[in-house]
């Protein structure tokens, strides 16, 4: 085993340098703990020679659960500081980044005035959510961030060798804790401890890397050659922001009930304005300039006099602090409105009275004046780094942090309008067996009046209540603070028209429609989710009934007049979990492709702006891969200028967990997208040149998945060649794996379905059919599989899928498939799909090899020595888990008592083998 690292060592280099270093601090620390033993089984140090019918302990896959995850931050560590040596002798030279977009733009020949004038329109929003089936407990997460450091901080070459001991010791300290700390959830996690771990991200991380991220667009600015008073004079940067699902979906989620909803937004409000007040601080910190309030640029002075007597003690408190300061004291009095109360120099709760800022625009505009007199006194360049950096913080986070989605389930919807017409005194089971014309004729006439179905002393069946209570939460928390911190009431599984105006009678139950001069309007945006693949094809007739529908109409234009936007929006959210699960992944992908080129041209003949909401996974199965490839390979004119996307569970983890890695992600998204638009801006737009062949393929791949997916005894193989039932029983997060808890595929959620293949290292739903239709198009149409391997070098679509189909199967592995596979009881059943698994599996990897030239260890070749390297440890882990698995569910079918002991010790294979893959689902 030593001799692996070794070979991957001489081949890659430093990385696996600082594993080995880390890997002997582990054992050191282990050995002075008294824990020898264990110590002498940590892998690539120790020798350790296997046998076939090993199965290790406990202990020991808990000890390669935390190898892997030191591998995973070496590698991460390896990735930044090999961005760095490039980016210094050339700034350019990383694909993605600012630099290089901004490069292409210029050689595009785009001034830099045009560009300049569409940054300030780049919209882009991540959307935080948990994760049904993230691994990691949030204490963990923390070891990890602070370990992390320590690896950065190895990096320095002026430490003193006592210095390096130092760092050495901390590091054996924080590995112990790892050690110690119990990796896997004993008990399901509630939402308020998921919201604890996304807080972390929005209040500790985020924060630090916008001021970041706009100076390496500034750097950028300059390294192109730009005049930089263009941005600077016109704040020309992106707008970001981040929205959360936690708290508020609730979607097959029912845990998160009215009550959660509402203490989440106050949660999200408090830490909103403990991330500003932060920022002021470091405000009044900076600005000691000597200047007398009664001498300073007048409408400073004006505005803080005003201020003052409106706050009253508190204003004439703040005014007298840092007297011959006068920024000092305007900024103090700007503290003095927030919201909130101090105790010991902290913020600790909400706290409303009279002149306190109720919403963030009236902070942007006192600041704006701040950044004015700055100018005014000659400071201009503290006016446009330290006052524009905290005017960045406010329109990133305003005064609630991210905005919160609500999400629920069409289906649900219905069973709550139905109950409220039998609260109403009408036949409710009749709304569920109309047809569409006739729920239509319905919703019309009730979306005429502002008129509830029923008043508060109604008793509402368990829908409707659930609905109504959530939603009235929403409104009170509008009438208080507007709508700045909530986000769009979102309709899982969109099938009709009626599906999405169904939540404006919703909302008109819960006080969520007012009435405008042209008529009834919804205050917030309803947001179709389009997600398996026959909603993606009806969804530009979905789209289009919508928009034309009078209620639409009126609803998004008084939310343009009250957001003071330029052009109409809607938003459509696109899934990638459920049309992947449908028909795999070139139907899946192409399939998005298709209906997202469809319902921006809907939107264009309408005169609407479609912002597309990508609700993409940590998988490749659910739309992961690199951020810049994913960007680039939207169709056409789509993005305009605006994007959302899901960070799910592991994947922010991963992305954001240290803040230079975090700087980069974000700025791959940013930049990718604000350079996408303005050269989509100025290129002619045209459908994707090889539509009739990516039709083809999507058809016929689709066609071999669904076969499989229908073959006699599929189900069974599933459930017993996959660890499904374990990951079922699994308190990984607090959302059910299933929607209803029907024991079906169809309500089986796709993050589980993808888990599981992925933990028996089928990885199935990220190739499967590709192979048997590549080999049909190059043995029956030679010529256009020729054009087609030319595509894959320049295309981006193409090339996105493909290196993303590549990627996966590099991580499938056919011994450890056949490992899984001897679980399945039926003999018959087992070998008839495993020969269908392993035929294709052959296929694609052929054809991806003929396809791509190369083979794996050339075309990919830091992803293959490391996989090299993970497989070493893999084997063992996965005979464990099979062994685990007969063992438990034998025990089941018993009624043993034992089960929850295996159990347990299943599920820390689980993790093990997750921290390895590098991905839940």
């Amino acid at each position: 085993m030593r001799d692996v690292l070794e070979q991957v060592r001489i081949e890659l280099g430093k990385p696996y340098e600082d594993l080995t270093f880390l890997l002997e601090a582990l054992k050191d620390s282990l050995s002075e703990n008294g824990e020898e033993a264990i110590a002498s089984k940590i892998p690539w140090i120790n020798k350790i020679n296997f046998s076939n019918t090993d199965q290790l302990s406990e202990k020991e896959i808990q000890l390669y659960s935390l190898v892997f995850q030191i591998v995973n931050m070496v590698e991460v560590n390896a990735a930044v500081q090999s961005r760095r040596h490039l980016e210094d002798q050339s700034l350019p030279s990383i694909s993605g980044l600012w630099a290089k977009n901004l490069q292409s733009l210029k050689e595009a020949g785009v001034s830099p005035k045009d560009i300049a004038s569409k940054l300030a329109e780049i919209s882009i929003e991540p959307v935080l959510t948990a994760h049904p089936t993230e691994a990691k407990r949030a204490s963990v997460l923390e070891h990890h961030r602070e370990l992390y450091l320590l690896i950065v901080q190895r990096e320095n070459q002026m430490y003193t060798k006592k210095e390096k001991d130092n760092i050495r010791h901390n590091i054996k300290l924080v590995l112990y804790r790892l050690w110690k700390t119990g990796e896997i959830y004993v008990e399901k996690p509630d939402v308020a401890s998921e919201l604890r771990n996304i807080l972390h991200y929005l209040v500790n991380v985020f924060p630090d890397v916008i001021p970041v991220l706009d100076r390496r667009m500034i750097q950028a600015w300059d390294d192109a050659g730009f005049d930089r008073s263009l941005l600077l004079n016109n704040s020309a940067f992106p707008k970001i922001s981040f929205g959360d699902w936690v708290g508020g979906d609730r979607d097959g989620h029912p845990l998160v009930t009215a009550q959660v909803t509402a203490e989440t937004l106050q949660t999200l409000r408090l830490n909103a304005i403990v991330v500003v007040r932060r920022r002021l601080l470091m405000l009044v910190k900076h600005l000691s300039l000597a200047c007398d309030i009664d001498k300073v640029y007048p409408p400073l002075r004006e505005r803080a006099y005003h201020l003052m007597h409106e706050l009253g003690e508190k204003g004439i408190e703040a005014l007298q602090r840092n007297k011959g300061e006068a920024f000092r004291q305007f900024v103090n009095i700007l503290m003095a409105r927030l919201p909130i109360d101090t105790k010991r120099g902290h913020a600790t709760e909400l706290q409303e009275f009279k002149g306190a800022y109720a919403g963030s625009k009236e902070l942007i505009d006192d600041l704006t004046i701040l950044k004015d007199a700055l100018i005014d006194y000659g400071a201009k360049s503290i006016a446009f780094d330290e006052v524009i950096g905290a005017i960045r913080i406010v329109e990133t986070f305003g005064l609630h942090l991210a905005r919160l989605d609500i999400r629920q389930n069409s289906a649900f919807h219905d069973k709550a309008i139905s109950q409220l017409m039998d609260a109403a005194g009408l036949k409710g089971a009749d709304y569920l067996q109309w047809n569409e014309e006739e729920r239509l004729a319905f919703l019309n006439k009730e979306l005429a009046s502002n008129r509830p179905f029923a008043n508060k002393n109604v008793p509402l069946g368990e829908n409707a209540q659930a609905v109504v209570d959530c939603l009235k939460v929403v409104e009170q928390h509008i009438s208080k603070y507007g709508t700045e911190g909530i986000g769009s009431l979102i309709v899982s599984m969109t099938r009709s028209v009626s599906d999405l105006l169904a939540v404006y009678l919703l909302a008109r139950e819960a006080g969520l429609t007012t009435q405008s001069e042209e008529g009834l309007v919804c205050i917030l945006p309803v947001v179709p989710l389009l997600e398996t693949i026959e909603d993606l094809e009806n969804g530009g007739q979905i789209l289009k009934g919508f928009l034309e529908h009078p209620f639409t109409k009126r609803s998004i234009e008084y939310i343009k007049t009250k957001n003071q936007a330029s052009s109409l929006f809607q938003q459509v959210m696109v899934g990638y979990s459920d049309s992947n699960k449908d028909g795999g992944i070139m139907a899946s992908q192409w399939n998005l492709y298709k209906a997202q080129s469809r319902l921006s041209q809907i939107g264009r003949d309408l005169g609407v702006k479609i912002v597309f909401f990508h609700g993409k996974g940590g998988s490749i199965s659910r739309g992961a891969g690199p951020t810049h490839y994913f960007v680039n390979a939207l169709p056409h004119s789509s993005l305009q200028g605006a994007i959302r996307l899901t960070e799910q569970g592991e994947t922010i983890a991963q992305k954001y967990a240290n803040k230079v890695n975090a700087e980069y992600n974000l700025e791959l998204l940013v930049a990718s997208t604000a350079a996408r638009t303005i050269l989509d801006g100025v290129t002619e737009r045209k459908y994707h040149p090889m539509a009739e062949i990516l039709e083809k393929l999507a058809n016929e791949s689709k066609g071999y998945y669904e076969k499989l997916m229908h073959e006699e005894g599929f189900i069974q193989f599933f459930r017993e060649a996959t660890p499904i039932d374990a990951i079922e029983s699994s308190k990984i997060g607090s959302r059910p794996a299933r929607r209803s808890g029907a024991k079906s595929l169809e309500d089986l959620r796709a993050i589980p379905w993808v888990f599981s293949w992925s933990q028996s290292r089928y990885n199935m739903t990220s190739w499967f059919g590709v192979g048997s239709t590549l080999q049909n198009l190059r043995d029956n149409q030679p010529e256009i599989y020729a054009e087609f391997k030319k595509a894959i070098k320049f295309d981006p679509l193409i090339r996105y899928v493909f290196t993303n189909i590549d990627t996966s199967l590099a991580s499938t592995d056919e011994l450890i498939m056949k490992e899984y596979a001897s679980l399945v009881t039926d003999d018959k059943v087992r070998d008839k799909f495993l020969n269908i698994f392993i035929t294709e599996l052959k296929k694609t990897s052929e054809a991806l090899e003929g396809l791509l030239g190369r083979p794996m260890k050339e075309r990919r070749r830091n992803h293959y020595y490391s996989s090299l390297l993970r497989a070493s440890l893999m084997d063992n882990l996965h005979k464990t888990q099979v062994s685990l698995l007969k063992k438990w569910r034998k025990e089941k079918e018993e009624g043993s008592d034992k089960t929850e002991v295996t159990l347990t010790h299943l599920l820390i294979t689980i993790n093990a083998i997750a921290s390895a893959m590098r991905n839940t689902g």
